[in-house]
């Protein structure tokens, strides 16, 4: 099992929660998180960093839920935000606008003007072009904005292709060579200030040495700007902590702390990080229902009402994620290997293939690790309805997002017809 997710008395609960109540009262598919989980590995997180100047900025495209984020920011957790949307989101749900870090490749005029505005704490700039828009915006609005520039430093995360960032070949960021060059004209520009310096390699890594490989590179040419005369406040490491979602045995937050403050040396400057899946993936649970068992030509399908519509990672890059039944099979059913799939219109429509589960047409499943990327990622393609999303904390389930109706869909939507207004 993973995160608090274990079978109890029969049932699988998540904490003390039982999932099987909660699928017959919100209807299947339904997104299911444990904060509670999520707290604890926040408080890891930090704990582990001891008295390293540190600020956490949670990903918020890992999981955008407005009650997440809003109990998140109590916490004293700051965002990392990649949109215009993801900016409204963390302002929705009381986030601190000083404690918000901008990155992404393509920010637009208005989303940059609109950060400006909120006063937020960090712009992470990521080309040339985007330096001198922002630039003349807070210039003609007669302010600074604090900025760092996303270096990239070539390092190979070996992660899935798909979600590596930080190589040469990949969009993000700048060279060293660049942002050695930027940052003098940065200091001499009275629209802008240089408060820091960061980058991000990729996500779902499993290894310590990409990620100190980076910051060292990273901190030469720190210190090549300090012989210069420029001081940076804070240098952001990103994110990219791996989970398990199968056999990964990624580092712990301990190991990772203790790998990046070797690194640093006991610099004074504070160390940014944007966790955003190790927070939430493993704490997070997708509850579906077999709709039908089908046999055909000797292979075995679960077909489900749940879909790469509310989970799209195993159709995007071949995720893996455990699915097991609601309810504890007997110790002696192994059930025969079946694939897990939706009713979605496509061959890639599959959540898991091969898994052996004792369960047929009726019963529920709950696809596991789905806390990050899951509900982000859902769409309405063939029509359907996003999902629920409840959240428990403290052994309570609260309704934090209502299922989606087809009326809310049709809602931006006119038939134009002629004549018609």
């Amino acid at each position: 099992m993973l995160g608090s997710f274990a079978y109890e008395g029969g049932t699988l609960c998540a904490g003390a929660v039982p999932l099987a109540p909660l699928a017959e009262r919100y209807g299947t598919p339904l997104y299911v998180y444990d904060f509670d989980a999520i707290a604890a590995r926040y408080g890891a997180f930090s704990a582990a960093l001891g008295d390293q100047p540190h600020r956490i900025c949670y990903a918020v495209k890992a999981n955008s839920n407005l009650a997440l984020l809003a109990r998140l920011a109590r916490l004293g957790s700051g965002f990392d935000i990649v949109s215009g949307g993801e900016l409204a989101r963390v302002l929705a749900a009381g986030g601190d606008p000083a404690k918000i870090v901008f990155s992404g490749v393509g920010k637009s005029t208005a989303e940059l003007q609109a950060a400006l505005d909120a006063k937020i704490g960090c712009f992470n700039v990521e080309s040339e072009p985007e330096l001198w828009r922002l630039a003349a915006l807070a210039e003609a609005a007669g302010v600074e904005a604090p900025v760092s520039l996303r270096v990239n430093p070539d390092v190979d995360p070996k992660t899935h292709p798909y979600i590596s960032t930080g190589m040469k070949d990949n969009k993000f960021g700048l060279a060293v060579d660049q942002a050695a060059a930027l940052y003098p004209r940065i200091a001499a520009h009275p629209g802008l200030r240089a408060v820091g310096i960061d980058f991000h390699i990729g996500s779902q890594l499993t290894t310590l040495e990409p990620f100190i490989d980076a910051l060292r590179r990273v901190l030469a040419l720190v210190d090549q700007l300090e012989a210069d005369g420029i001081t940076l406040s804070h240098i952001d490491v990103g994110g990219g902590l791996g989970v398990r979602y199968d056999d990964e045995a990624p580092p712990s937050a301990a190991a990772y702390a203790a790998g990046l403050r070797g690194a640093l040396q006991g610099r004074s400057q504070t160390l940014v990080l944007e966790p955003g899946r190790w927070l939430v993936a493993e704490a997070g649970a997708l509850l579906t229902t077999v709709e039908y068992e089908k046999h055909h030509e000797g292979k075995r399908f679960l077909i489900v009402d749940a879909a790469m519509t509310e989970l799209l990672r195993p159709a995007l890059y071949d995720a893996w994620h455990p699915i097991v039944p609601l309810a504890e099979p007997a110790a002696d059913a192994k059930g025969d290997p079946a694939d897990v799939v939706g009713p979605v219109c496509e061959s890639s429509d599959v959540l898991g293939r091969d898994r052996p589960l004792a369960a047929g047409e009726g019963d529920g499943l709950a696809i596991l690790g789905a806390g990050a990327y899951g509900f982000g990622m859902a769409s309405n393609y063939n029509t359907r309805n996003r999902p629920a999303e409840v959240l428990l904390e403290a052994g309570h389930a609260h309704l934090v997002r209502r299922r989606e109706r087809y009326e809310d869909q049709f809602a931006l939507e006119s038939l134009a017809l002629p004549g018609g207004e």
